[in-house]
């Protein structure tokens, strides 16, 4: 039960992570063209780019490299070791192995998020949009 949670989990934060799923990169800038109904094509350029859309672009990558790369990874390391657990027979040494791989996951993994966590406080000290900087809509 345990091991198909941790399957699932990732799977149900790719969910969170694309709330706005419009890609890693801002819609800033992009040139438009159109034609119209005459048969005459004409281009619109959008806003440029500010200085949010940087912040924005640096805050996809660290979503999408944090919470759609990484936490399905350490789920899969957590099965893999659970699997070389059940499968040890009791052998000391196959023990300490999953030990220090259980460990270091967690470790790697909460210096991770502590990182996110430092990197979005720093986006909002900087003037990024608090809204925009965390997954979830206040």
């Amino acid at each position: 039960m345990l091991s198909l949670s941790l399957v699932l989990s990732p799977v149900m934060g790719m969910q969170v992570a694309h709330v706005n799923a419009a890609g890693l990169v801002p819609d800033c800038g992009v040139t438009k063209s159109e034609t119209s109904s005459t048969g005459k094509e004409k281009t619109s350029v959008g806003t440029p780019c500010g200085f949010n859309d940087f912040m924005q672009l640096i805050n996809n990558v660290i979503n999408f490299l944090l919470f759609v790369i990484a936490t399905p990874l350490v789920a899969i390391i957590f099965c893999y070791a659970g699997f070389l657990l059940l499968t040890s027979g009791g052998s000391a040494e196959r023990m300490t192995k999953v030990k220090s791989i259980f460990f270091n996951v967690v470790i790697g993994y909460i210096i991770a998020l502590i990182a996110w966590l430092l990197v979005k406080t720093i986006l909002v000290t900087v003037g990024f949009d608090p809204k925009d900087a965390f997954l979830i809509e206040f």
